[in-house]
């Protein structure tokens, strides 16, 4: 595994609230585990608090603390907003403008010193990060295969379709999917879930409900990590 992974992955979702940074996270802990040099990035967060060190994002810390590389928050969360609101909207109020190459730039200073970056988006595919650009263009920019977290929960499937397409027509390249068990009374789970291995036709891991210690995600990840493998 340690020779398929050269260079990282881009961690996408259905929608927001889908659980990529738990996922993120332990994909992290499950390439650290197996010998690799792992190192975690949050291109873009809108939804921080003000700290002593200045304006800090949950998702982009939890990445820092799975990873065993070190590196600076900057480097990791290189726009990060105040606000809880759709990131362009944030940029905006902030007068910010999310520049691509930067990202680009905090990425390789990453990447030089691990052998893998799990980079994890904001929302979904397609949510803006300005007037003229969405998360597709960051992934696009950083040229990752791209893991896609689909909330396991009624409405789902044309949900991860809709995303399905959404790469293809950007040309991205899919490792896999994963799904996440965020509704434990989701009616008729199982035949969701056939229907979307169907037709995604990647490779998948199912996260059980409220599985958010990343340790406790390895086993499934790990395993669709073997699945992805050739796409990595």
């Amino acid at each position: 595994m340690t020779r398929v992974v050269k260079r990282g992955v881009f961690v996408t979702g259905t929608d927001t609230g889908v659980g990529k940074t738990v996922v993120a996270a332990a994909l992290i802990k499950s390439l650290a585990r197996q010998g690799m040099r792992v190192a975690g990035m949050k291109p873009v967060a809108a939804g921080a608090s003000m700290t002593p060190c200045g304006l800090r994002n949950a998702d982009a810390l939890a990445l820092l603390q799975a990873a065993n590389v070190a590196a600076p928050y900057e480097r990791v969360n290189p726009y990060c907003f105040a606000a809880p609101i759709a990131p362009h909207i944030a940029a905006r109020d902030a007068s910010v403008v999310v520049d691509i190459k930067l990202l680009r730039q905090r990425f390789d200073e990453l990447a030089r010193d691990a052998d893998c970056v799990v980079v994890e988006g904001a929302g979904g595919w397609l949510t803006p990060i300005s007037d003229c650009a969405s998360m597709a263009e960051i992934a696009a920019a950083l040229a990752l295969p791209v893991v896609l977290v689909v909330g396991l929960r009624l409405g789902c499937l044309n949900h991860a379709f809709l995303t399905a397409r959404a790469l293809a027509a950007h040309g991205a390249g899919v490792a896999g999917w994963i799904g996440n068990s965020i509704d434990p009374a989701f009616d008729r789970a199982a035949d969701n879930i056939a229907e979307l291995e169907k037709r995604l036709q990647r490779a998948a891991a199912i996260v059980p409900y409220a599985s958010y210690a990343p340790e406790a995600l390895e086993l499934p990840l790990a395993a669709a990590l073997n699945l992805m493998a050739p796409r990595l």
